[in-house]
């Protein structure tokens, strides 16, 4: 079909006359449907008042619209809608009275009390005050509540004081999710504590201030909130109620912890074997399968089928696409010819965290496990493979919360990775084990595998990761436990592209105050990436160290 020509000249603008008479409705065609269509048949008020103005300032009036008198449908509720948060109560929303170690461990703390009202002595702003200052993730997090505090205080609606006793909205800043308000205190409050308790110390006072506001307001419910144990013990024991933050936990059970295996039932074959279809690509096997099982699973999870008498089942879900998923058949790392830099897999666990690690299309993996599950050595071996054999990756850079387990050694001399070598022994260890080459290639074989495995890891501090960007490198990020999930995000974020990150951690072995298990920055991110085509899992299960060291787990 020809094109039409081009237009011979330039085209004039049309008047407003001619607007208005394409906006008219034309004679012969179908009406268009009026928004009275869509609204409720009861007549309706148009309301133009901001529900944030301040009390007291001239509302304009309500417009009525006038009703339609055709039966209408129900309206459809958009995506966009904030959904008003519904009480869980019928009484006085609770006055929670904040710890300042709850606003240093989580600064966001203050818009996480859904519709309840928050309420702050003055003795906690003064210690707020007095851990601002530093370059420590306390005093980062001081800083960021004054800032917080600071926006709420401005958005009072009046300058004068009067205001701050009646409560600031806890939402003008922007946070939806906060119902509540903010109460300062604003008077003394005269503290009646036994006499046992020295009342200059700060969290004497704060218990005074409970109890103070308990006897004031008797028809509400006064809650002190503090991760300080000691502190909830005093509180309970002066018949005060005091409960932990528990807002940042990603998990309130650390068995409930995804962990990246799922054990198919006796009779999968049986329910899926008849819509099953099956082929295969590249020496490996694919399954369609569509039943009872497939919403259970997730992306790169792994499932196994063990059955005597029958042949195992170890594979990997690549896909899921509605009521289907396809699973593919594992490499066998256990057989000798598959090995990684020398290491075979053990065990089925330790098989499934070798397919993730060689996986070039998993950018992120976790490993949990307790002490000598291989977790280290595997990681390690994955990487030198990548990083001497593929040419995948340029380096490997391993780093690590540096939190002692006993008593501080003080200040160590030398540069970067000399100060952190004594953190390293973990990574001295695996090393050792994987420099081991043939014994005819000498002393001189031996030291030279040593230097040119050594030139390709790196070892790098936590303190000075901000504003980097790591380009094809292989990142080992060891106890990963210890890391607060605001850490952990700033390590994830410095990826660049082709860079593999794999977090490794026992989530027994936590040694950051007021760090739980779920709280622990490692818990947060398995919890957050599972399901990701991109990230993977595994919570090895068997210690393969030594019989000593898997006797002592046990019994100790």
């Amino acid at each position: 079909m020809p094109l039409p020509k081009p237009p011979a000249k330039r085209a004039s603008l049309l008047t407003p006359a001619d607007f208005e008479s394409q906006a008219a409705p034309q004679p012969g065609k179908r009406p268009q449907k009026t928004r009275s269509a869509v609204e409720p048949a009861s007549p309706a008020l148009l309301e133009l008042y901001d529900t944030a103005q301040a009390p007291g300032a001239p509302t304009a009036k309500s417009t009525p619209v006038k009703p339609s008198t055709r039966p209408t449908p129900e309206p459809r509720k958009s995506r966009l809608q904030h959904r008003a948060r519904t009480p869980r109560g019928t009484g006085p929303a609770t006055l929670f009275v904040l710890d300042t170690n709850v606003l240093m461990h989580d600064p966001t703390s203050l818009f996480r009390f859904e519709e309840h009202d928050i309420y702050l002595p003055m003795i906690t702003l003064e210690e707020l005050d007095g851990h601002k200052r530093g370059m420590t993730e306390v005093a980062r997090n001081a800083r960021q509540v004054s800032r917080e505090l600071d926006a709420l205080a401005a958005s009072m609606p009046s300058r004068d004081s009067s205001g701050m006793s009646e409560g600031l909205a806890l939402a003008r800043t922007g946070h939806r999710e906060a119902g509540g308000k903010l109460f300062f205190q604003t008077n003394l409050i005269n503290v009646s504590l036994p006499a046992g308790l020295p009342h200059g110390k700060a969290d004497n006072q704060i218990l005074g201030v409970v109890q103070a506001l308990r006897e004031q307001q008797p028809g509400r419910d006064v809650v002190l909130v503090s991760k300080d144990i000691n502190m909830r013990i005093k509180a309970r024991a002066l018949g005060l109620p005091a409960e932990d933050y528990l807002n940042d936990m990603t998990l309130e059970d650390g068995d409930l912890l995804y962990t990246g295996v799922l054990p198919l039932p006796a009779d999968f074959w049986d329910k899926h074997g008849k819509t099953m279809e099956s082929w295969q690509q590249g020496g490996l096997t694919y399954y369609r399968i569509s039943g009872p099982m497939v919403p259970a699973l997730l992306i790169n999870q792994f499932v196994f089928l063990e059955a005597p008498g029958a042949a195992s089942l170890y594979a990997k879900v690549i896909e899921i696409t509605g009521k289907t998923a396809v699973l593919r058949t594992l490499k066998e790392y256990t057989h000798q010819k598959n090995a990684v830099w020398g290491v075979t897999a053990r065990n089925r666990e330790q098989n499934f965290a070798l397919n993730l690690l060689m996986d070039p299309d998993c950018d992120f993996i976790t490993l949990t496990g307790t002490a000598g599950t291989g977790k280290t050595l595997m990681t390690l071996a994955a990487g030198l493979s990548q990083v001497m054999d593929d040419r995948r990756y340029t380096e490997i850079i391993v780093t690590r919360v540096t939190v002692p387990v006993g008593e501080d050694i003080g200040f160590l001399p030398g540069t970067e990775e000399e100060k952190m070598s004594p953190w390293m022994g973990a990574l001295d260890d695996n090393l050792e084990v994987l420099s081991k080459t043939d014994g005819a290639a000498g002393e001189w074989g031996r030291a030279a595998t040593n230097d040119l495995v050594r030139s390709k890891i790196k070892i790098k501090s936590l303190n000075f990761m901000r504003g980097r960007t790591f380009l094809n490198k292989f990142v080992i990020i060891d106890e990963a436990q210890n890391l607060t999930p605001k850490q952990m995000k700033t390590l994830i974020t410095r990826a660049g592209p082709g860079t593999k990150i794999i977090c490794l951690g026992n989530l027994a072995q936590i040694d950051t105050p007021y760090l739980t298990e779920g709280s622990s920055g490692l818990t947060f991110a398995v919890d957050r990436f599972k399901g990701w085509p991109h990230s993977g899992h595994v919570t090895l299960a068997r210690g393969e160290r030594s019989r000593l060291a898997d006797f002592a787990s046990e019994v100790l």
